[in-house]
């Protein structure tokens, strides 16, 4: 069973992030660079939309694609719980339109990855479609460092609920690129066990291959790389000198 069919558990497994701390660094992010006032924003591959709640609780528009129907539906749930107006759309997030333009799109929690190149380019033209000129792209967690495999575990509660989280990658085919990255949540729901499993293969794209298909685009300016953790990001800081460099934001910025 996949982890994106739970929303409610995979909510909860993805709680330690503080959406307000998110949401108070792209208003910060806003002031330095973007060129355009932003009044309407979109999350791509959503999820349950713990951003974008934060978002539409301050008064933005809030748009959410995913390709997941039960997240949106979910999403939606707690939207209405919660006295906001969220608009969704089900798509790909490599090729989807939307009807109106956003101001600021953005992807979180290492969603930004790929099968292939040609996905990443089709994707970039996604995005630059739906954004205003001037407008930010704000990208969470590409997976930089290709050094080692990585695994990290977690436990979360909510409740009678407890949510076990172990991430995991390592590379499949070196020469090609090719890494297998796998998401299991072990959960004891008031005593009821299950466990949910997520595995795909996809791309790495290598720092300066990244660099070389924005320029490809030909769409969006590279403004860069900075450090952070899953809330905060810190643009006076290099992420050349940082620990961790797969804790970071990219920051694009669509041309005018």
């Amino acid at each position: 069973m996949g982890i994106y069919d739970y929303p409610s558990y995979y909510e909860i497994a993805f709680s330690f992030i503080n959406p307000k701390k998110q949401v108070d660094n792209f208003e910060e992010i806003i002031k330095k660079f973007s060129k355009i006032k932003v009044k309407r924003f979109l999350d791509i591959a959503c999820g349950p939309g713990l951003q974008l709640r934060e978002v539409a609780r301050r008064g933005y528009e809030a748009i959410g694609v995913d390709i997941n129907q039960k997240m949106l539906k979910y999403l939606k749930e707690k939207a209405k719980e919660e006295g906001l107006r969220i608009e969704t759309v089900k798509a790909d997030m490599i090729k989807f339109k939307l009807k109106r333009r956003v101001d600021f799109a953005f992807i979180m929690m290492d969603s930004f990855c790929f099968k292939s190149n040609e996905n990443l380019l089709t994707h970039l033209d996604s995005v630059a479609n739906s954004l205003n000129e001037g407008g930010i792209y704000l990208i969470q967690n590409m997976k930089l460092d290709w050094r080692k495999p990585e695994k990290q575990v977690w436990i979360r509660k909510s409740g009678n609920i407890i949510v076990k989280t172990t991430f995991e990658w390592r590379f499949k085919d070196i020469i090609n690129q090719i890494y297998t990255e796998k998401i299991t949540l072990e959960v004891n729901d008031e005593g009821k066990k299950k466990i949910f499993v997520e595995k795909e293969d996809l791309k790495f794209i290598f720092p300066g291959e990244f660099k070389t298909l924005i320029k490809l685009n030909k769409k969006f300016e590279f403004l860069g790389w900075w450090p952070g953790n899953h809330s905060s990001w810190y643009l006076d800081k290099s992420l050349s000198k940082a620990n961790k460099v797969n804790d970071n934001i990219l920051l694009l910025r669509k041309k005018l």
